[in-house]
């Protein structure tokens, strides 16, 4: 599936190829309440990013970009409020996971997904406060744009004034999943884990969430293009 940023420049393809076609495109729930085991769980083996010449930083200016050709229009990111550390940028990374995989590091504030060649792709990105954190291996199940959000009881049980949206809320740019989710499974088992866009430049490099990952509108669309359903997971 080719991105719609016709500007950015390309980037080594991962090992899989999207497979979502029907309801998934750009042109579009809960299920169960299971937190991420940490019991078994072992983090990337081997993981380290090179700091290396090879680090290739795509044009900022084009690919934080406001976009205009989705169902509700995303505006740019104000670079200024942005760390040049977040942007998305081609990266070495030295990894005992298998090309493809998508590895999320919440101490350093940063998402990779491996590529061949020890290179992996690098996304900002907002992490779980206090409390809301999680870790664990899982796959990507899901995919959905512009997807309705469905707060679990145990927040609106804390956040009283969510009760008008315990059935769902619809597609926008006020719902908190943003253009693109991905859902994250456990042995087949929805973890109510997101990865999903966000429109609060302010909120990448911190822990703000309620335990999802949070990525810039554009960025979390660009990785929605490059992974497929069944796409392994590693949070650490």
């Amino acid at each position: 599936m080719m991105l719609r940023f016709s500007s950015l420049p390309e980037s080594p393809v991962v090992q899989h190829e999207p497979t979502d076609k029907p309801g998934l495109s750009r042109r579009e729930v809960l299920l169960g309440a299971v937190a991420l085991a940490a019991s078994g769980f072992s983090p990337p083996s081997a993981a380290k990013e090179h700091v290396s010449e090879t680090k290739v930083r795509f044009d900022a200016r084009l690919i934080y970009a406001a976009v205009n050709d989705e169902p509700f229009p995303i505006s740019a990111v104000d670079l200024k409020k942005l760390s040049p550390t977040f942007y998305r940028q081609l990266v070495d990374y030295e990894t005992s996971e298998l090309p493809g995989t998508v590895i999320v590091d919440t101490h350093n504030r940063v998402l990779y997904l491996t590529q061949e060649g020890g290179k992996a792709l690098r996304y900002g990105i907002g992490v779980g406060r206090e409390g809301f954190s999680w870790s664990g291996r899982g796959e990507i199940l899901l995919k959905k744009a512009w997807p309705t959000w469905t707060p679990p009881s145990e927040m609106i049980k804390r956040q009283p004034e969510l009760e008008p949206y315990r059935n769902g809320m619809p597609p926008g740019p006020d719902n908190p999943l943003g253009a693109r989710a991905l859902y994250i499974y456990r042995d087949g088992i929805d973890t109510l884990y997101r990865l999903h866009g966000n429109g609060d430049v302010t909120s990448i490099g911190r822990a703000v969430s309620s335990g999802c990952i949070r990525l810039l509108q554009q960025d979390i669309i660009d990785l929605y293009e490059r992974v497929p359903e069944h796409t392994p997971i590693v949070v650490a």
